[in-house]
């Protein structure tokens, strides 16, 4: 069932921009101000998976539930959009620009469509990373919120190593205030269909959570032995998810947590190998889930590493930076810092 969630602070702002952070399993939608300040916020479950209907009529009829009101109460506001409406299988398709990008080559590069009313929308695309010699990599949504966490920091414009955990990680290097190049990491994937799919699964309760020391236990654990690994040790390594509990070494509500420090830790590998080919002193972000990122910091921390900062959603102040990008603010809304460092 959908729930709509609403928060709202200073009302007396007058609003500037209706911005939409619009993905596969979710749909949130941000009143702004011109300062970039979010007036108030909505959220529902329609996200372009789960529209009210196939096709078309689904998007209007998911927009139109989350905030039709603002739509009519505010009739000459600009509407933009991010996320995986913008993909092959969203309202319209906005195809990927090719790194270095930054907010202005998102707005010159924008998709439109209107509404059944004819209201415009302008869509973000996703870019592509395709350096010679490797296999090409892709975001979308992410560089809305690599857009909004650089807004908040000229430095971090400047150079920065932005790590995002989630169903696909991203580890993103940005130069000049843009995306030079970024790898992603099915981390969050492979999680869920190991537990949820494969034979380590078996072992895990689905009706009993473990303790904290033992979680944080089974989670150091699974860090240590990614730190250790040799080449190729990780599918040896999955394997030990079942036999630490076939033995009792671990409790089995403690196994999942191995599992995700084991997978993390590799992650963590790969991406601190990619920091360290940065300029010495690059600050290192963590962008996401406060969750999944305070379990990233317990990772990193193992390796001797400690976030610059740790951001929440960053979107909703990536959204006014393309909206600005693209001209549909007025001259004095805050600046878009993503492409002028």
């Amino acid at each position: 069932m959908d729930r709509t969630m609403t928060s709202s602070a200073d009302t007396t702002t007058e609003p500037a921009l209706i911005a939409l952070d619009w993905g596969t399993s979710s749909l949130r939608g941000f009143l702004m101000d011109g300062g970039a300040r979010v007036l108030a916020e909505r959220a529902t479950a329609h996200g372009i998976q789960n529209l009210p209907q196939p096709g078309p009529a689904g998007f209007d009829a998911a927009l139109a539930a989350l905030c039709g009101d603002w739509l009519d109460a505010h009739p000459g506001l600009p509407v933009v959009a991010g996320g995986m409406v913008g993909s092959a299988q969203g309202w319209v398709e906005a195809p990927y620009v090719a790194t270095p990008a930054d907010a202005t080559t998102l707005a010159d590069r924008a998709a439109r469509v209107e509404t059944a009313s004819g209201r415009p929308i302008l869509i973000a695309p996703g870019v592509l990373h395709d350096p010679a010699g490797a296999p090409p990599d892709v975001m979308r949504g992410e560089e809305i919120q690599i857009a909004g966490a650089l807004a908040e920091n000229a430095d971090w414009a400047r150079n920065a190593c932005i790590a995002m955990p989630g169903t696909h990680s991203k580890w993103v290097r940005v130069s000049d205030g843009r995306i030079a190049a970024f790898s992603s990491y099915m981390t969050g994937e492979l999680f869920a269909v190991l537990k949820t799919h494969s034979l380590l699964g078996r072992l895990m309760p689905a009706d009993r959570e473990a303790s904290p020391e033992d979680e944080a236990a089974a989670f150091a654990v699974g860090i240590r032995a990614a730190q250790s690994a040799g080449p190729g040790d990780l599918p040896h390594q999955l394997f030990a998810t079942r036999t630490l509990g076939l033995t009792g070494r671990m409790p089995a509500e403690a196994l999942a947590h191995y599992l995700s420090g084991l997978l993390i830790g590799h992650e963590l590998r790969s991406g601190l190998a990619l920091l360290a080919e940065m300029p010495a002193g690059t600050p290192l972000l963590l962008i996401g889930a406060p969750a999944l990122c305070s379990r990233y910091g317990r990772g990193l921390a193992a390796f001797g590493v400690t976030p610059s900062a740790q951001l929440g959603n960053t979107a909703p102040r990536g959204l006014f930076q393309f909206a600005t990008a693209a001209g549909l603010l007025p001259i004095g809304t805050a600046a878009n810092t993503m492409s002028a460092p």
